[in-house]
This record gives structure tokens, sequence and C-alpha cells, in this order.
């Protein structure tokens, strides 16, 4: 077993770590078709930050909806986030269309159980249209409007009682939303400026865009390899909403040293109308 174990090694590196060989196959969508499965090539592109965090910190303890349940205030988060191209230049506009998906989970995985406090789920469509505007003071670079559903996948559990009489509260937590987002860029500096439109129904969490807000900026800097972004978000109104600040850093293949810092309300969708600040700490695997 270890010699068939090393000759694969062996071949692997002589054969320069391709075991397949496509340029045998004459017909061309075959070949074609064989490559984009060595390649793991099927469109698939990052969209949000796709992330391991090992380590992070909020100075007090999550609350558990669930009675005797208690949660630490060390946790882990991940997540993953892709889009899809689908089709582009239907109004002869240059736009492009997608389909994306980004989930995102908590994970307490320094108790005994190591359950998932949460995990959000957000389909979203969207078309982008790039803009061309070098003679402004504005720089604009494109206008993003999308669709996006935000849920953590739990059933509606109001005015459901228990064996001993006792009722939860309602565990699901979900928002519809359009949106639009203009994206400018001076230099290395880049600006998102987005306005979101909450639309159906809001029963599960009535008064959620009272702390999580409509208006959202995010700001990201390039210098040399260093990678910084800030986002603010609120509501106007209420005077409430959230901050964000990460921080990246290549370190090999894909993978960047990532620090990231919230305070505010809405990190998950279960504590939305929670004030919390986390420091967060780990790798991405995109920027």
């Amino acid at each position: 077993m270890k010699k068939i174990f090393l000759f694969v090694i062996v071949a692997s590196v002589l054969l320069g770590n391709d075991l397949c060989d496509v340029e045998c196959i004459d017909d061309k969508k075959t070949k074609e078709s064989m490559q984009n499965w060595l390649d793991g090539n099927f469109g698939l592109e990052p969209h949000e930050v796709n992330y391991i965090l090992p380590y992070g910190y909020t100075q007090d303890p999550y609350v558990s909806s669930v009675p005797k349940v208690e949660y630490n205030n060390i946790e882990a988060q991940l997540q993953v986030s892709l889009k899809l191209p689908v089709t582009k230049n239907i109004f002869q506009l240059n736009e492009k269309y997608y389909l994306a998906y980004t989930q995102r989970a908590f994970w307490q995985l320094y108790t005994d159980s190591a359950p998932f406090r949460e995990s959000l789920y957000s389909p979203e469509a969207f078309v982008e249209f790039p803009i061309e505007d070098d003679d402004s003071w504005m720089r604009l670079r494109s206008l993003r409007l999308g669709y996006k559903h935000e849920s953590n996948g739990q059933p509606n559990t109001e005015g459901i009682t228990f064996d001993n009489n006792q009722t939860l509260g309602n565990f699901s937590r979900s928002i519809n939303y359009l949106y639009a987002k203009l994206r400018t860029q001076h230099d290395s500096f880049v600006s998102d400026f987005k306005v979101i439109i909450p639309i159906s129904d809001l029963s599960d969490n009535p008064d959620i865009m009272d702390y999580r807000g409509c208006l959202e900026a995010k700001f990201t800097y390039f210098i040399e390899e260093h990678m910084f972004t800030l986002m603010g978000r609120g509501n106007p109104g209420t005077l409430r909403g959230a901050v964000e600040a990460t921080y990246s850093y290549p370190l090999i293949n894909d993978a960047n040293f990532y620090v990231q810092i919230f305070s505010g309300y809405g990190e998950s969708l279960i504590d939305y109308n929670r004030n919390l600040s986390k420091y967060s700490i780990g790798f991405s695997f995109s920027r």
C-alpha cells in the first residue's frame, strides 16, 4: 500500500500534478467539458467575503430563547457566499445579471455540545450596470439593483404552548427587500452607498428596520496588499444601526489573514434588537 501511495506521489510530481490529459481528445466540446471539470470551473464566483473566524469575542454572553440553554461569549463564525452569472446585455447597456447565495453560521465551538447558535440563509438576485464616469467628481463606477431574502430558517412558533404551558415566542426571523447600490471610486478608495426597501410581511420581526436601518455606506481602501473596510448602516429616525470594520492581508495562495470588528444592532437576525460589540479573527478566502 505504501508503494502504491509513493507511486501516485511521484507520478503526480512528474506529470505536473495533472493526472488527466485532455490534449489527446479530438472532440472540441468533450475536451472543453472535461477541462472545465478538471479545473472546477462552473461559473461560480465569490460574492461577499468567504471566511472562517475561529475566535469571536463579545463582552456579554448571548441570550438564548430556550430556557436553561446558555451560550458562551466566545464563538466561531463562518460565511460562504457565491454568485452565478446568468445572462447579460439585455438592454444593450453592458449590464450583467446574477443569482447569489450567502450562508452565515454562528458556531458555539467552545461549549460542550458545540451547537450552531444561529444560521442565516440569503438567496439573492441582482443586475449590475457599469458606469464610465471619469469627468465628474463622483467617479461613478456601477449601479446594482437587486432583491434579497434573509432568514434564519426557523419555523413560526408564535402562540405554540409546550407541555408545561410555557410559550417561547417566535423563533422565526426573516426579511425580504429590494435594494439599490451605487459605487464610486477615487484611486484605491471605493465607496458603496445602499438604500434598502423592505417588501412583503415583516410579522416575524415587525420593528427590524428600526434597528437595522434602510441606509448603508461601505468604504474600501487598499494600501499595497493591505485592505481595509468600514461599513455603517442605520435608521435616521430611530438613531439605531451598526458599524463594522475589517482588515485583511494575503498569506498564501487564496488565504488572507482577516480581522472583523462589529458594534451595534443586527449582527444576527435572532439578536437584531440587541446592541453588542464583537471582535473576531481568522481567515478569509475572498476579499
